[in-house]
């Protein structure tokens, strides 16, 4: 029996144990993940924490509502043991009636045929060879570009200031993107969270003057360093940055077992970046159904 459970009632020691050890762990499924970046949040929870969904809800007008929370991509169903479609479909038949819209990312194990599903791209890189062997899956552009890096004089630091790459990034694209002020608020409080349980690193690029001209934050856990967020101005684009940084990433975490994962996307100029590195795509799900 599926039972459901507001943010009160959770057990937080047993519904983080069940996030770390399942097949499909993401790190934006743990409690103070989902406290910084939800509004709110409830759970289904099966047989004793061995199987959970959490959904990020609000209230508006009087109507409650399952919500896409900032900064987060993969949700879903979670579990130790391998998901059925039948499971997913279990669950997503369990959520409470008094939600009248339902929209949400299940992960890329969340397997389901539904006429409210539709399917999105991620794309993952595997680091468990030695970062030579990787390098030859970069496509002859992205080694090109990489290459002419050595003659910009760049430089990549770590610990970044990372106000000031989030500050790049509206300087150069915010207003393009139209992220509100909440979005930029919560993805500060995210890293500042993240800082100190070590699960974070804010990564910059520096020009020979010292000046910043790209950076990223990637989200880590026990299995994904997970590419969250970037910016970039337009030295950093004409420089190659963000080639720069994302080799560097690969080559510190080259012969691990963790999976670099890109978080997407669905925009061609961006998905061939991103598969330029030799990563392959990998399927995850939207789900939207109204009840009104």
């Amino acid at each position: 029996m599926i039972q459901y459970l507001s943010r009160n009632q959770i057990n937080e020691g047993l519904y983080n144990t069940c996030i770390s050890n399942a097949v499909n762990s993401r790190i934006y499924a743990y409690s103070w993940y989902l406290d910084v970046v939800c509004d709110d949040w409830c759970l289904l929870v099966k047989d004793s924490y061995k199987t959970v969904m959490p959904l990020p809800i609000r209230k508006k007008y009087g109507i409650h509502y399952i919500y896409l929370a900032p900064w987060t991509q993969q949700l879903g169903i979670f579990s130790k043991e391998n998901i059925e479609s039948f499971i997913v479909k279990e669950f997503i038949n369990s959520i409470p009636t008094k939600f009248k819209l339902i929209e949400f990312f299940l992960n890329a194990d969340n397997v389901i045929s539904n006429k409210y599903i539709k399917e999105r791209d991620n794309f993952i890189l595997p680091l468990n060879k030695a970062y030579k062997n990787i390098r030859k899956q970069y496509s002859k552009g992205r080694k090109s570009s990489i290459k002419q890096v050595e003659k910009f004089n760049l430089s990549i630091v770590n610990n970044y200031n990372h106000e000031k790459i989030i500050q790049l990034f509206k300087d150069n694209k915010g207003a393009e993107l139209q992220k509100n002020k909440t979005d930029y608020d919560i993805l500060s409080n995210l890293i500042n969270t993240a800082l100190p349980l070590k699960l974070v690193e804010c990564v910059g690029v520096i020009n020979d003057r010292n000046m910043l001209i790209g950076g990223a934050f990637f989200l880590k856990d026990s299995l994904r360093i997970t590419y969250l967020f970037s910016a970039i101005n337009t030295e950093g684009r004409e420089k190659q940055a963000m080639s720069y940084l994302i080799d560097t990433m690969i080559n510190r975490y080259a012969e691990t077992e963790y999976i670099l994962d890109f978080e997407g996307s669905m925009i061609y100029k961006l998905a061939s970046f991103f598969k330029s590195f030799g990563a392959e795509k990998e399927a995850y799900y939207h789900f939207k159904k109204y009840r009104f």
